[in-house]
């Protein structure tokens, strides 16, 4: 099975968004906006959008902004070890999500309505959080992930242009793994 670095290049090939989502309010929900916060002041070609508790409010943008594939950033229950990263296309995310969620609509219904057009593929690049807790920093484990990510995603921004492999296939066997697994 390809690892996470082989799965992620050649989603940060073309026009691509991601989307960081979660709540700062409460540990290590706020993940995905930590993650897009860093990546916005990164040198990397993806566009970065930060949806808060509220993905759906970027919507419009995402479904007209021209992009090919949009990957949320977000901290979700998978049952994995903390810090655990879950790659997931929108079918997945689908069955996995389908209504149950911290945020107003699920990952599974947001990644519906964008894919209904037909233009563009949804993605979640997610991490198994340790605490939710009403604090404002992530646990020490969920920042780790963060730092191993954001440079996974920086560095796979400029070797994705060398990446000549066709995306995952939609359907596939998800991918879930420990960044330390994949960095070693």
């Amino acid at each position: 099975m390809p690892d996470l670095r082989q799965l992620l290049a050649p989603l940060l090939q073309g026009r691509v968004c991601l989307v960081g989502i979660g709540n700062v309010d409460y540990g290590d929900d706020g993940f995905g906006v930590r993650l897009a916060e860093a990546l916005q002041a990164s040198p990397i070609t993806a566009e970065v959008m930060i949806a808060g508790s509220a993905p759906e409010r970027c919507l419009g943008r995402v479904a007209n902004g021209g992009f090919e594939r949009v990957i949320f950033l977000d901290a979700v229950d998978f049952g994995g070890a903390p810090g655990a990263v879950i790659l997931l296309d929108a079918r997945e995310l689908i069955a996995r999500f389908p209504q149950v969620s911290t945020h107003k609509l699920s990952l599974g219904l947001l990644a519906r309505q964008i894919e209904a057009q037909g233009r563009i593929r949804v993605w979640l690049l997610g991490v198994q959080p340790e605490s939710l807790k009403l604090r404002g920093a992530l646990t020490p484990t969920i920042q780790t992930t963060l730092e191993l990510l954001h440079a996974l995603l920086t560095a796979g921004a400029e070797n994705c242009r060398l990446a000549r492999s066709e995306s995952p296939e939609p359907g596939s066997k998800p991918a879930e793994t420990t960044l330390r697994e994949v960095l070693a």
